[in-house]
């Protein structure tokens, strides 16, 4: 067991360096969304922007290709949320997750008072979705239909939580509509689902992500609670250290903990490095929490100084002037500024592409 107590900076750059923040790497797409245990995914624009900030020279339609040839696919996992994945990781880890799903869906039907028949829910849900595609809309209708007096949210969501679907892309800037379209994901897949639990793997693969971190983080990274056993069973395999408050931290061995500087960096809204623990001070200091963290659960996109958040962004087009605008949460050196600039420029280059000018703007 390591003696190592490990300091806020200490958790900050192994996660900034799991997370390819502390330099552009050279890897594949599938390699990235792997290594960074799958993409939040609720705005189609924002795993784009995050594979940007963390590869180098990406370009747009590497990720539109590897979605286009389903090797990375969009679905409900992780805490129920819509998330970018390999096809690999996801057929691999949906079976673990179902408990996750599955709470979410009675904690809603739950709150609605309603008693559902699931089993014929689903066969209903899933004869229609086998015919074609379709969206949320259209499944409302149907159900409406059938089950007049039945809450139609509570019937969505247990369809969306329940059967493994996948959504469908489109040929938009982005991969996905604003109203898209879902498949179920054995047949987009062209193999089955298993129900296998590899627990195990899931959290080996959270700790290459996210770690150090404790059993807390990681049950709120998942959604899965009471993860202590699946840890204890893990312990011999793993590294173990202690943070200034004493405080157990699990990890793979040999993992880096890099003494080096960070670079400033852009996060795209609802990013995974800001949701993954459930003691986030390791990047967002707790005097900025609701700077970041915004009602009805939206996430900022923002910005990093030193390793840590600093500021929020945002990228608007009015006619064909493309700006972004980056708003400090505290006063800003020259060197920090400077460096914004420069890498808020490629970044709205990036992102609106046809404008015909642009700019950088400081909203302090």
């Amino acid at each position: 067991m390591s003696e190592r107590i490990l300091t806020q900076r200490d958790l900050n750059r192994a996660l900034l360096a799991r997370q390819m923040l502390l330099e552009r790497a050279a890897v594949s797409i599938p390699e990235a969304v792997e290594q960074l245990a799958g993409m939040q995914a609720q705005l189609a624009s924002a795993p784009y922007v995050g594979l940007w900030t963390r590869l180098k020279n990406f370009q747009r339609d590497d990720l539109a290709r590897a979605i286009e040839a389903r090797t990375i696919i969009k679905a409900t996992l992780m805490r129920a949320t819509l998330h970018l994945f390999t096809a690999a990781d996801y057929v691999r880890f949906r079976g673990t997750l179902q408990p996750v799903l599955a709470a979410a869906s009675g904690s809603i039907a739950e709150q609605r008072n309603v008693k559902l028949d699931i089993p014929a829910l689903l066969q209903t849900a899933r004869a229609y979705i086998e015919e074609q595609p379709r969206s949320f809309a259209e499944l409302s209708e149907m159900l409406a239909e059938r089950h007049p007096d039945t809450d139609i949210g509570a019937m969505r969501y247990t369809v969306r939580t329940h059967l493994p679907l996948v959504q469908v892309p489109a040929d938009t800037r982005w991969s996905y509509p604003g109203n898209p379209k879902f498949t179920l994901a054995e047949t987009w897949l062209k193999q089955p689902i298993p129900e296998a639990d590899h627990l195990r793997d899931l959290i080996l693969r959270y700790l290459a992500a996210f770690g150090p971190a404790t059993v807390n983080d990681a049950q709120a990274w998942s959604g899965l609670p009471k993860l202590k056993d699946a840890f204890e069973a893990l312990r011999p395999e793993l590294a173990v250290y202690r943070d200034e408050r004493k405080r157990e931290y699990f990890d793979l061995p040999h993992m880096p903990i890099p003494d080096v500087d960070a670079p400033e960096r852009f996060l795209p809204e609802f990013d995974n490095i800001l949701l993954s623990h459930k003691d986030r001070t390791r990047i967002v200091a707790d005097e900025h929490r609701k700077a970041v963290y915004l009602p009805g659960l939206r996430v900022a996109a923002a910005i990093l100084i030193d390793g840590f958040v600093h500021g929020a962004w945002k990228a608007e087009k009015v006619k064909k002037v493309a700006a972004l605008s980056i708003t400090p949460f505290k006063p800003l050196s020259k060197q920090n500024r400077a460096a914004l600039e420069h890498e808020g420029e490629q970044l709205i280059r990036f992102i609106e592409p046809e404008a015909a000018s642009y700019e950088i703007k400081f909203v302090e």
